[in-house]
């Protein structure tokens, strides 16, 4: 299948506006990466899909048949990986950059699966994502509230390490 730049554009466009609006909840939930780091994420996820999908249909036409349209989506993985590892911060004994760090992840999968045409999943892996933004982070932390997770140890104001009673 041949792609059209009106395809393409659709595609890249989409995958942009998707993780935009993930990045919009975590400008609200006053987090490093926002808007443009989501899109950008999404987007370029899109974008190395497109890539691998073109460069794929070329060497197919001309008889090639072991070739990995797979390997380049593949490694978007990693360089997002890469990517949320810097996002992740330790202060003290705490950790904090986790849920940022997954939630580009999952932008960048949300941007492969526009690049791959998969437009319904895209759209749905979106949806869960804000539901995991917004709505499970008011479920946890009303369960962080509870007795059982109260914390109960002293940390040190200046570096945050545990203090031993």
């Amino acid at each position: 299948m041949e792609l059209t730049i009106a395809e393409i554009a659709i595609r890249l466009v989409l995958a942009m506006v998707l993780g935009s609006i993930l990045g919009t909840e975590r400008v609200f939930a006053h987090k490093t990466a926002g808007i443009r780091t989501y899109a950008l994420v999404s987007m370029g996820s899109a974008l190395f899909v497109i890539i691998s999908q073109v460069v794929s249909n070329s060497y197919l036409s001309q008889g090639f048949t072991n070739f990995d349209m797979l390997r380049m989506a593949a490694q978007v993985v990693v360089g997002i990986g890469f990517l949320g590892a810097g996002l992740i911060i330790f202060r003290g004994s705490r950790v904090t950059g986790l849920t940022t760090a997954s939630g580009l992840w999952v932008a960048a999968g949300i941007g492969m699966a526009v690049g791959f045409g998969l437009y319904g999943a895209a759209i749905v892996a979106a949806v869960l994502t804000l539901f995991i933004f917004i709505i499970l982070w008011f479920i946890e932390n009303k369960l962080k509230k509870t007795k059982p997770y109260e914390k109960t140890d002293l940390e040190c104001s200046e570096c945050g390490r545990e203090i031993e009673k």
